[in-house]
Formats: C-alpha cells, sequence, structure tokens
C-alpha cells in the first residue's frame, strides 16, 4: 500500500509516522477519526486539515498564548513579569518548555491575571467512575452557600462529642488522600453541624462551629488535591466564619493557615508571609504555654511560612522557618502534648518538618541540596508519615531526581508516590509535568539509539531521521 512519510521535531525528537493512502481521506466520520490519529509539529507544513491531538504541555502553552493575547500583552512584558526572557516565554507557548514548578504556573498565572487551574485545565478529565466526586463537590457547594439559613436537616442532631468520632474517620481518609470519599461523606456532616448550631447552645454550640470549620477544611484539602477552585475558595471563607465562633482559640489560626495556601495561587509571597506571622501572633501565648493545639498549628504556620519564602527565592528566610517549625516538632514529644488529639487534622511531625525541608530546596531550584536531606533523613520519621505526605513526598523526590539526569530512579519515586496515594499523585499538576518530561526524554534517548542501529544496519530509511 502506498505511504506518504510526515516528519516533525518536538523537543528536538524527529518523530516520521507512515500512513497509509487509504486513510489520507478528507472524511470526518467518526470511523476516521478514530483510525487516523497522530501527533504532529508543525515545521513549516501546513497540517490544519489533519487530525492533531495536542500534547498536554502544548495544550498549556496555547492557553498562556490566548490569555495573554486576549490581554494585549507581549511577550517581552510576560517575560519580565516572571523574570524570564522573551524567548523563554516563545518556547513555553509553543509547548517546548516543560512547566515543572508551582511557583512559577501561579507566577504566570497572576501576571496573566488567572487561576492557574485556567491554563494547565484543571480539574483533569478522568473516567467516569473518577468523575463521581464532582456531584459531592456540588452538594457541598450548596451547604456552604446557605450557612446562614435555616439548616435543612430532618430529625435531631447528633452531640457534638459523637460528630467529632465522624471527623476522625474523616482524618483517617485525609491522611489515606481518599479525597473522593472525603467529599461525599462531607454534605451530610456540614448540614448535621449546621443544625446542632442552630439547636444548641453555650459550649455545645461552639463545638458545633468548630466542626463545622474543620468539615470545611476537609472539604479545602480534598478540593486542592482533585483541583476545584471554586469549593477550595468557598470552603476557605466558611472555615474563617465558624473558626471565629467556635471558641477555639486555635482554630482562626488554622484558617488562615488554609488561607495562606489559597494565596500561593496568585504568587503573593510577602502577603503568604504577613498573614502567616499574623496567626503566629494569635496563638504566640498558647505556644509558648506548651499547648498542643497550639503547638501543631504554629509548627504548620511555620511550614507554610516556609514554602513561602521559598517560593519567594528567599532561601534564607525559609530555612530560618523551618528551623522554628523544627523547634515545634521537639515540644510534640513531652509528655503533656503526646496525648492530646489532633482535632484540627494537622498532622505535625518532626517527619513533616523533615520533607518540607527536601520540599523547600527543591523550590530554591536546588535538587543536590534536597536529595542531601533525604540521604539524611530518618527512615523512621518518614515511614510514619501517613500515605498523603509519603505520596507528595516522593513526587518531590522524583523531581529531584529527574533535575539530577536519573531517570531511572525518577521513574520508581513516581511510581512509589502513585501507590502510596494515587488519587493525590494523578491529579497533581507537577506530577503529571514530571512524568511528561520523563517520556520526553526517553523518546529522545529512543530516537538515539534508533539512529545507531540504523546507521550500522546501513537501512536506506535514513530519511525518517532528517
Amino acid at each position: 500500500m502506498p505511504t506518504q512519510v510526515l516528519r516533525g521535531r518536538s523537543r528536538g525528537v524527529l518523530s516520521a509516522l507512515r500512513i497509509p493512502a487509504a486513510s489520507r481521506t478528507r472524511s470526518h466520520g467518526p470511523q476516521a477519526a478514530s483510525s487516523v490519529r497522530w501527533r504532529l509539529h508543525s515545521v513549516g507544513q501546513d497540517v490544519t486539515t489533519m487530525p492533531y491531538e495536542l500534547e498536554e504541555q502544548e495544550a498549556i502553552g496555547r492557553r498562556i498564548k490566548r490569555r495573554r493575547l486576549a490581554l494585549g500583552m507581549p511577550q517581552a512584558d510576560l517575560g519580565a513579569a516572571v523574570g524570564q526572557s522573551q524567548g523563554w516565554v516563545s518556547k513555553v507557548e509553543k509547548g517546548r518548555i516543560e512547566l515543572d514548578r508551582a511557583a512559577l504556573i501561579n507566577s504566570i498565572a497572576a501576571a496573566l491575571h488567572c487561576h492557574p487551574n485556567d491554563l494547565i485545565d484543571r480539574p483533569y478529565v478522568g473516567t467516569a467512575p473518577e468523575n463521581q466526586w464532582q456531584p459531592a463537590a456540588a452538594s457541598i457547594l450548596r451547604e456552604l452557600r446557605r450557612y446562614d439559613l435555616t439548616p435543612v436537616f430532618d430529625g435531631t442532631p447528633r452531640p457534638s462529642g459523637t460528630l467529632w468520632q465522624d471527623m476522625r474517620r474523616l482524618h483517617r481518609l485525609r491522611d489515606a488522600a481518599a479525597n473522593v470519599a472525603i467529599l461525599r461523606s462531607l454534605p451530610d456532616l456540614l448540614r448535621e453541624a449546621q443544625a446542632l448550631a442552630e439547636v444548641a447552645a453555650g459550649h455545645e454550640r461552639e463545638e458545633a462551629f468548630g466542626i463545622y470549620a474543620v468539615c470545611c477544611k476537609f472539604a479545602h484539602t480534598a478540593a486542592h488535591a482533585l483541583g476545584h477552585p471554586e469549593l477550595v475558595a468557598m470552603a476557605c471563607e466558611r472555615a474563617v466564619w465558624a473558626s471565629r465562633l467556635s471558641g477555639d482559640p486555635v482554630l482562626p489560626a488554622v484558617a488562615d493557615w488554609m488561607r495562606i495556601w489559597d494565596m500561593w495561587a496568585t504568587a503573593s509571597w510577602a502577603d503568604c508571609l504577613a498573614l502567616a506571622d499574623k496567626a503566629l501572633g494569635g496563638i504566640e501565648r498558647e505556644y509558648e504555654r506548651g499547648d498542643a493545639l497550639a503547638v501543631r498549628a504554629w509548627g504548620s504556620l511555620q511550614l507554610r511560612a516556609a514554602v513561602s519564602a521559598a517560593r519567594a527565592g528567599n532561601a534564607g528566610e525559609a530555612d530560618h522557618r523551618i528551623g522554628l517549625a523544627r523547634q515545634a516538632a521537639t515540644r510534640l514529644h513531652l509528655p503533656e502534648s503526646a496525648t492530646v488529639e489532633d482535632r484540627h487534622s494537622l498532622t505535625f511531625s518532626a517527619g513533616n518538618v523533615t520533607i518540607h525541608g527536601i520540599s523547600v530546596a527543591l523550590e530554591l531550584s536546588d535538587q543536590t541540596t534536597a536529595l542531601r536531606r533525604n540521604e539524611q533523613a530518618g527512615p523512621e520519621e518518614i515511614a510514619a508519615l501517613p500515605n498523603s505526605r509519603q505520596g507528595h513526598h516522593r513526587m518531590d523526590l522524583a523531581r529531584a531526581w529527574l533535575w539530577e539526569g536519573d531517570r531511572h530512579k525518577a521513574l520508581g519515586e513516581l511510581r512509589q508516590a502513585e501507590a502510596l496515594a494515587p488519587q493525590l499523585v494523578r491529579n497533581h499538576p507537577i506530577a503529571r509535568a514530571t512524568l511528561r518530561r520523563i517520556i520526553h526524554a526517553e523518546r529522545t534517548a529512543t530516537h538515539e539509539q534508533l539512529r545507531g542501529m540504523a546507521n550500522r544496519f546501513h537501512l536506506n530509511d535514513q530519511e525518517l531521521f532528517s
């Protein structure tokens, strides 16, 4: 059968496809669309009439370009806003540079006055079962919007002590990164907590607001993991509101901890640090007194501040904050702190400080330090972390090894991350970018091996490599 050879270039990799002549038709029927599917990268040919499935980084580049043009912004201006050159922006828009740093994605989105998810097309489309969390997210949003209306709840709400038991179950789901299960559980819990706040008085009413705030925190974490910015924003707002009615002196600081996470989307690093210091000031007395809940919140806020400083490029401040968090972790081993329940579900620990130190080094583009810190870390500290934290840590190590040039170790770490926390890792933009970079690097290596073999075999098909 006659064939047509199409050649293209992607990230330095030459690709060639032999396409049967019978397939080269203008039919647009479903059979033609499904039978002819390939990837082409323009090298001057007009391929506008051919089926073209964009690779993910190319699609991201096109969205950046469309947004920039809609604002009338030159490439040079966008480059200046994110500390890069016009040529770098051009390569990003053509899909030739992988955006595998959260700070960079957030900075581009901030310069283009949009949410990062608008550029990376998140939440990602999965299979029908994988998308079943979205109806639950819509139900949660409905409950959060009607926070000051009469609760819609049949029967008598359970007492706060019983509802806190449900919070423990959600904590276990969070540790397992079972975000879909969390979202499915929350609509009923939010309704019941609101109903309890309506009928209770005194301390019981305050406890109901505390439960409502922690429910919002679980929704916030799951929405971040799955990529639902509207739920992220509203859950944070309601957590701030409920925390102030809870009678819990530490819970407002936990709500501010959530707000810092949201500020990362706009690359507002200075505001993140200012908010962290405000929240820390609000619980300083409790922290100095050794209150276990305050110690966990204090350490967690210092870790958020450390990441914020690292993304701002301030290595000294980032390391200082890690040191303060490490001091807080040592206080958790005191007898009076060890037995206090983590009702705010912060999971702060010495191991958490260790993996944040590794993450901070990566945010500063220093994979050598990140890998050294990982080598020095105590295995028992890492092993004690929940799967959600271990999965994120392995994802960071995959990126570090990739930057170090070891694709084999990078892929191994990424596979471990996926095994530990599949929902988290498969929906994480940095994990996806890391996997794409590994795939593209493997294409290049395989291509060069094939070229060498073709030369040794004296094949006549050298046009495939031209």
